[in-house]
């Protein structure tokens, strides 16, 4: 018997859809009542919606109200590869992976109960293109933080142009844009480089 290797995945989030039979019904139940936050409403008419507490979403979906008809999805770093994992495991997959309209790209399986699980990431690179124009900026960096963002924009599948532009766009909301898979590498690419600074460091650079 062949045992598979389980690929690198990370989950950090994962949603519990519940049917419900009125969706605004429910949405002012959920806010009024339960003090959850609505974050979205999807489809026209609307059939969808996705609310809050605090950092934890759950979503309602029109549906027969039932206690075990609902759905469990999992965020994860990287749905294809598990997704090879479980139908190479045997698994039942009842809707295959794919990329959808509400930019995650999923598939759905079965487990022994008849329960339905989603595995799913986000997709980035969903909706019009943006119109830029690139410019050059003078960029000097010290030698071992470069060779370590030439790496990362590699393991990436980056240009060192676009990797900077998406860590300079998170950093300025506020949060970073690696995944804890790709934190570990960078703590590797880190040791590789021989960088023994912290991310203060540069507030203490001399030539």
């Amino acid at each position: 018997m062949t045992t598979l290797i389980l690929p690198s995945i990370e989950c950090e989030n994962l949603h519990v859809t519940l049917p419900v039979g009125d969706l605004e019904t429910a949405i002012d139940f959920y806010v009024t009542k339960l003090g959850f936050k609505l974050g979205f409403r999807w489809g026209q008419p609307p059939f969808f919606a996705g609310i809050t507490l605090g950092k934890v979403e759950i979503f309602l979906k029109v549906d027969t109200p039932a206690p075990n008809a609902g759905a469990v999805v999992f965020m994860v770093n990287d749905a294809d590869a598990l997704y090879e994992f479980h139908r190479t495991n045997g698994v039942e997959v009842v809707e295959e992976i794919d990329d959808r309209p509400y930019s995650i790209r999923d598939y759905a399986v079965k487990d022994l109960y008849g329960y339905r699980l989603v595995f799913g990431h986000p997709i980035y690179n969903v909706g019009p293109p943006i119109k830029i124009e690139r410019v050059d900026v003078p960029v000097r960096l010290e030698t071992r933080l470069a060779g370590l963002l030439q790496d990362l924009a590699t393991h990436k599948r980056m240009s060192v142009n676009s990797c900077l532009e998406e860590i300079l766009l998170h950093t300025n909301d506020g949060v970073g844009p690696h995944t804890l898979s790709t934190l570990k590498h960078i703590e590797e690419l880190k040791k590789k480089h021989g960088i023994d600074y912290d991310s203060h460091g540069s507030y203490r650079f001399v030539e």
